[in-house]
């Protein structure tokens, strides 16, 4: 049996809490291929709703109330790229799955 490969990045992120227990992403900092940080402003989000099921890149299938899921805007040198962000609240962790 194969080890399961996961392709993520761990980010850090600034977020607001509303009173509907929604999650509202604001900032990224994610680290480049030599450690250095990089600060992104969210430009514009899509929740991801709890009916949908995400197929991670390692193929594993979840669709889980503890995992929150946004597609967002970012501007990265003058050019808007579309990540998927996903919130761990068991684990309290932020990930970026993929970036276009």
């Amino acid at each position: 049996m194969s080890r399961a490969i996961e392709r993520y990045m761990l980010a850090d992120v600034i977020c607001q809490h509303k009173r509907d227990k929604t999650l509202v992403p604001l900032k990224i900092r994610l680290a480049d291929e030599d450690g250095e940080f990089h600060i992104y402003q969210v430009k514009a989000y899509k929740e991801l709703g709890p009916g949908d099921v995400y197929c991670m890149p390692n193929e594993i299938v979840v669709g889980n109330n503890h995992l929150k899921a946004f597609d967002c805007k970012i501007l990265v040198f003058d050019q808007i790229k579309i990540i998927r962000l996903f919130y761990n609240s068991y684990e309290n962790l932020w990930k970026v799955y993929y970036i276009n």
